[in-house]
């Protein structure tokens, strides 16, 4: 006769019954270690840059660029760093692209994993924290030089607005009321946010935003990419409301940059 396995934990995190009865199964736990000094395995790891996201009127913009880079190299021009963690909320992440992507995946099925087991979705407060779980998972490998620094957003419907949250490489988390940016092109993306943020924008004047600040971005950080129009190539843009979560079509962001770009040639 099989017994059934019984673990120590019972709860609904799926995050926390891998970390208490599988750890083994965590995806940080098998990234290498590097020898003290050695810079050489890092050279070889896509790294992806730049990541935002801003408040307007019904919610809350999340854009990322597409570009990935292997030390002075590119190593992608499409990838993907804004996701939708689930209905009402969305992530993305700058740093290395293996453990970005792994944890990115992981708080995907904590957030399913949850809803099947209690019924209900767990609230924004639970989810920010959760994610701030996993960041700190991470730590040993941020030592190495494997950091992974997301950004998550959500529309709250206790507060009946969007939020987003930022995270430091332990583990912090932190409210931004209004925008924030991160990555290798963070501290310019965040100067034209600052600059050209203002209350209760309307959708259409935050996407313009969003694109300018990543076009900004792009124009001192050579690790971070803007609209290429030549291949058709745009950034990854996901807006989240009390409606749900929406992927902004190449189609509408097409004639939005062409424009920025044309006004920024001018």
């Amino acid at each position: 006769m099989t017994v059934p396995f019984a673990g120590s934990y019972d709860g609904a995190s799926f995050f926390d019954l891998l970390r208490c009865d599988f750890p083994q199964f965590l995806p940080f736990q098998h990234l290498p270690q590097l020898p003290a000094g050695s810079l050489d395995l890092l050279e070889s790891v896509p790294f992806a840059t730049t990541v935002l996201a801003l408040r307007y009127t019904e919610g809350v913009i999340m854009a990322g660029d597409r570009q990935a880079t292997e030390g002075f190299e590119v190593s992608s021009r499409r990838i993907e760093k804004v996701y939708s963690a689930d209905e009402h909320s969305v992530i993305a992440v700058a740093g290395a692209a293996g453990p970005c992507l792994e944890m990115v995946r992981l708080f995907q099925i904590e957030m399913e994993h949850y809803q099947k087991i209690e019924g209900d979705i767990l609230a924004l407060e639970g989810k920010a924290n959760k994610l701030a779980q996993m960041v700190k998972q991470n730590l040993p490998a941020a030592f190495q030089g494997l950091v992974v620094v997301p950004i998550f957003a959500g529309y709250d419907f206790l507060t009946q607005r969007g939020r987003i949250f930022k995270y430091d490489v332990t583990g912090g988390r932190y409210e931004e009321q209004l925008f924030f940016a991160t990555g290798s092109g963070g501290k310019e993306a965040r100067s034209t946010l600052r600059k050209l943020f203002t209350p209760d924008m309307s959708r259409e004047t935050a996407l313009q935003l969003a694109l300018e600040a990543l076009v900004d971005a792009a124009d001192i950080d050579v690790a971070t990419s803007g609209p290429d129009l030549i291949r058709g190539i745009y950034p990854v843009v996901k807006i989240v409301s009390q409606h749900g979560t929406t992927t902004v079509s190449d189609d509408e962001l097409h004639p939005l940059s062409e424009q920025l770009l044309r006004k920024l040639k001018g």
